[in-house]
């Protein structure tokens, strides 16, 4: 095994015409995946492309925080007993599109299903994937008053992390690790954090079909090009690609227990 996507969402509709080959072409190429659930649907996906193959893919179960649907408790509870399904989310809180006039009620509502979120986490044993936009203080909020519950050795990923070095202190100190997608191929904005995080506390994510790094800007993303983003942090790191490949693979296998 060479990589880990650690993020990643194969089952949705851009994939649709190629699903299969897309799997197929990451995983001869040594490259594992963990795909993403968003909502009851995507995540059900998720799970069932899980049962098409014996080995190298991986599911989570979750409601992202723009998706309005009642959270069904009990029908994720079910589905994350599959011995696949290593994680519960994407969740978490997400600002960027609420109209000012609305943030009170949607901070409350995105705080209320967060928290169900973590229930769930806490029941099933398995750690949080969690999607922060335009909201780290009241992430780091709503985590404090919960993280001495939390079970598991990881608690919780911060995927496609963009948060200052203050904000990866504190994730830190609850025992999180981070994800960093295509963005660092082509972005230089985080680079000190990338440099301040310890190794052993980083992932690497491709976020298809979204977000691909250089050199396929543009174009669909998809979790064979996770080496690219192998390849920035090592340069960024200044460590050798094969040390970033073992290291980031190790951590995905700590952080999700496969």
């Amino acid at each position: 095994m060479k990589l880990i996507d650690s993020h990643t969402h194969v089952q949705l509709k851009q994939f649709n015409a190629d699903r299969d080959e897309v799997i197929k072409r990451a995983l001869e190429n040594e490259i594992w995946m963990i795909n993403v659930g968003t909502n009851r649907k995507d995540s059900q996906l998720a799970v069932d492309i899980c049962d098409a193959y014996t080995e190298g893919v991986f599911a989570t179960i979750g409601q992202h925080p723009d998706e309005r649907e009642v959270f069904d408790y009990d029908w994720y509870v079910k589905r994350g007993q599959h011995a696949k399904v290593v994680a519960i989310g994407e969740c978490g809180l997400d600002y960027h599109r609420v109209e000012p006039h609305l943030f009170g009620e949607e901070r409350e509502r995105q705080i209320e299903l967060f928290q169900q979120h973590i229930e769930l986490a806490k029941e099933l044993e398995k750690p949080l994937m969690i999607h922060c936009r335009e909201a780290f203080s009241d992430v780091k909020s709503v985590i404090k008053k919960e993280i001495a519950d939390m079970p598991t050795e990881v608690p919780g990923i911060l995927h496609f992390f963009t948060g200052t070095k203050e904000d990866a202190k504190t994730f830190l100190d609850f025992g999180f690790m981070f994800t960093f997608g295509g963005l660092i191929t082509f972005n230089r904005e985080f680079d000190e954090v990338l440099r301040y995080i310890p190794k052993e506390r980083i992932l690497i994510e491709t976020d298809a079909p979204f977000v691909a790094p250089d050199p396929y800007r543009g174009k669909r993303n998809e979790p064979s090009y996770v080496m690219e983003v192998a390849r920035a942090l090592a340069e960024v790191r200044k460590a050798p690609i094969g040390e970033v490949c073992r290291q980031t693979t190790q951590n995905a296998k700590s952080a999700f227990g496969i």
